[in-house]
């Protein structure tokens, strides 16, 4: 009998599950501009991937057709050098989108991390890290990624990765810290702690599963701050080598006056592309928070 009432439970959560699942997809289809975000990621990224996949050739310069305007054989034009601007940006895709999504997520993890144990355990050590996180944001972020820069000397594409990951958890570090000081006081986290559970599986098992849709849709628009971070760097020459072909590389070609006015191809098509994947996914983000918040369920 008590086996026979366990798979009725399981089998009620279950379909309780499928049902929430549902009306979640039917909620966001409902989401034209959600709907738009994702299938705009979906198509750019899946694009710059076949094209890394295929080994299209992105580097090699060839001056009889230096500047070249967009034609039938070059569909966004060549740069300065020969260089076929389609393949740049579809490869210089691959790059941007993956220290976007690589320095979202990592930075996100480390503002949970940190803000789980500030937000459950408070007193000193909610302070020292408070205090930490103070210092950080005591610089402007643009100033504060430059100077780490600076201060690491070589431009390289791990240099970039460790400065966004260090300077970016501060937003989540927060939202989770307020979240954990407030469910901290809740029945069912003194039940865990009466039963004598370990504070890890209390913080971590217990209490964050309750914050994740905030830190999912966080990390989600994280990643076109990150994008939008990397090219700023780049364009101003403080990004990643020259020779990686990031969008904001691929932009720091047109820093001349006489590019921007002579050669628009060159900055308009990484540009666009820059501009309509982080519109995507602002889209995408905004949908996904009014799936998952369920103040608007």
């Amino acid at each position: 009998m008590s086996n026979t009432n366990s798979m009725s439970i399981k089998e009620q959560n279950k379909s309780a599950a499928s049902s929430l699942m549902k009306k979640n997809i039917r909620k966001f289809l409902r989401n034209k501009l959600a709907v738009f975000g994702l299938v705009v990621i979906v198509v750019i990224t899946v694009a710059c991937i076949v094209a890394a996949a295929t080994g299209i050739d992105y580097g090699t310069p060839n001056p009889t057709i230096m500047k070249t305007p967009p034609n039938g054989e070059h569909m966004f034009g060549t740069d300065t050098i020969g260089r076929d601007m389609l393949a740049r940006v579809l490869f210089g895709g691959c790059y941007s989108i993956f220290i976007g999504v690589f320095c979202a997520v990592m930075s996100s993890a480390l503002g949970a991390v940190l803000g789980a144990v500030s937000g459950y355990f408070g007193g000193k050590v909610d302070m020292c890290i408070v205090r930490v996180s103070e210092l950080f944001q005591a610089f402007p972020q643009l100033v504060l990624v430059m100077m780490l820069v600076a201060i690491l000397g070589t431009r390289s594409m791990g240099n970039m990765l460790f400065v966004f990951v260090i300077t970016g958890w501060m937003t989540t570090f927060r939202m989770v810290r307020n979240e954990f000081m407030s469910l901290k006081g809740e029945t069912y986290v003194k039940v865990c702690e009466a039963f004598g559970m370990s504070k890890s599986n209390v913080m971590f098992k217990q209490i964050l599963p309750n914050v994740m849709t905030p830190i999912i849709v966080s990390t989600t628009t994280n990643v076109a701050y990150f994008i939008l971070q990397e090219a700023s760097l780049s364009f101003i020459g403080l990004g990643v080598a020259d020779s990686t072909p990031t969008w904001g590389n691929i932009l720091n070609a047109a820093k001349s006056i006489q590019v921007v006015q002579n050669q628009w191809w060159i900055w308009v098509f990484p540009g666009a592309a820059i501009s309509l994947f982080v519109l995507a996914i602002n889209f995408f983000g905004d949908g996904l928070r009014d799936v998952l918040d369920a103040k608007q369920q």
